[in-house]
């Protein structure tokens, strides 16, 4: 996992100082990540390094992560935030879910995993979810991601009911660092 942040950072800085937009780039955060010591000032230092902000480097951790020890990650995580990382809940939506967390865990953005993306075309209660938890993250002051999206019509329904930031084939595949401009 550091040696993917340090290759993001190294990224970042490059994408800055060939003066084009900075891109934020959005790197995983595993729960054993957050039971070794030292998480925050390794990712601080890895900022000082190629002097980057915080919000250029996002955080995404597993909705299921937090189950463990909650606490633990409650405390990580409100530290993260307090540095200017931007951190996000991957995979809601995907397995296990639990509304609870979002109550005591202040994160900055909820990551739609596509499968319930998938399953609105399929179940208008899917789609009814979808729009509660969209709805729900704007009241508390979250933003969404929805993951997954490859067609115009998802992008569309997505745009409607007020996502603002999606992911997905759509767009573009995946893409080596040379192609990214």
């Amino acid at each position: 996992d550091r040696f993917i942040w340090e290759e993001a950072c190294r990224f970042l800085s490059l994408q800055r100082e060939c003066g084009g937009k900075v891109v934020p780039v959005a790197v995983n955060v595993s729960r054993l990540d957050f039971y070794k010591l030292g998480l925050l000032d390794f990712l601080q230092d890895l900022l000082k390094k190629y002097e980057l902000e915080p919000w250029m480097l996002r955080l995404e951790v597993t909705e299921s992560a937090y189950t463990d020890n909650p606490q633990q990650m409650i405390e990580m995580v409100d530290q993260l935030r307090e540095s200017g990382f931007v951190v996000i809940m991957d995979d809601v939506g995907k397995g296990y879910s639990s509304l609870n967390l979002l109550k005591d865990l202040a994160v900055d953005a909820l990551k739609i995993d596509m499968s319930l993306l998938q399953e609105v075309e399929r179940s208008e209660r899917a789609g009814v979810i979808m729009e509660t938890v969209v709805a729900m993250a704007k009241k508390l002051d979250m933003d969404i991601i929805v993951e997954g999206v490859e067609t115009k019509d998802q992008v569309e329904y997505l745009a409607g009911i007020g996502c603002e930031m999606i992911q997905g084939y759509y767009f573009s595949r995946p893409l080596p660092e040379a192609d990214f401009s």
